[in-house]
């Protein structure tokens, strides 16, 4: 069995997680997430805590036994502390500003890149050059911000661009003559 899996996933107080059949609900303070369970895992809830374990000893099981018990982890984080993602904006007149659900990008090109948030995605900017991207779904959140740094991202000589607040670019070496 998955070494991740044995471990129990606590459920803290204000998260309400419903069971049934082969879907799993977690309901928070951020929202409401759900996931379809693979026949593979059998999930149980008790005493406060979930416990993943795999049905039959086959490679399929164990191997989805840890990832539903991650998934899991992701879902109850989420809905009680939401995940965010930092983007930073480098280069001369790259700018960014939040309207609502739409993120406004200025980045260079002859128009402004408009970003349409999906639902339960938020959106702030607090400077300029500075984008925080928020929700409950952790997948979600990655996508939207993978999708923001795709129209611009960093270029190996300058580094400009769109990058993670965490991401080190490494900077080539211009060619001599």
């Amino acid at each position: 069995m998955s070494r991740i899996a044995k471990n129990p996933v606590a459920v803290p107080a204000g998260v309400e997680v419903s069971l049934g059949g082969d879907k799993i609900s977690v309901k928070g303070p951020l929202g409401v997430l759900s996931q379809t369970l693979t026949p593979h895992v059998r999930v149980v809830f008790e005493d406060g805590k979930l416990q993943v374990s795999a049905v039959d000893g086959s490679r399929t099981a164990q191997a989805m036994s840890g990832t539903t018990r991650a998934m899991l982890a992701n879902m109850v984080h989420g809905v009680s502390k939401g995940f965010e993602k930092k983007l930073t904006l480098v280069g001369v007149g790259y700018r960014a500003q939040a309207q609502g659900n739409k993120l406004s990008l200025n980045l260079g090109f002859s128009h402004p890149v408009e970003h349409v948030m999906p639902e339960g995605i938020k959106v702030e900017t607090p400077s300029q050059t500075e984008i925080i991207i928020k929700g409950a779904d952790k997948q979600k959140v990655g996508q939207v911000a993978a999708d923001v740094r795709a129209y611009r991202s960093p270029e190996p000589y300058k580094g400009k661009g769109i990058r993670y607040a965490d991401e080190t670019v490494v900077l080539k070496e211009t060619k001599k003559k």
